[in-house]
């Protein structure tokens, strides 16, 4: 499909694609501290108790990257 190989649609899918749904995400737990008027505290805990897990994906990404792994 216009020259690239399913895997090198795959990386861009997985890297970008999600990249953004993860940006998208942090908003929406921004957004649910704002509205509840959450403070700095609660603040804090609700975006490490929503936004931890995306914690690991970009580790994951950055330890290949560092690491030359393909």
């Amino acid at each position: 499909m216009f020259g690239f190989s399913e895997e090198q649609i795959a990386a861009f899918g997985l890297s970008v694609g999600l990249g953004s749904f993860m940006l998208y995400m942090l908003f929406i737990v921004g957004q649910l501290a704002w509205e509840s008027k959450a403070g700095k505290l609660g603040t804090f805990v609700i975006f490490l108790g929503l936004a931890f897990g995306m914690l690991g994906f970009v580790a994951k990404y950055l330890i290949q990257w560092a690491l030359n792994i393909e």
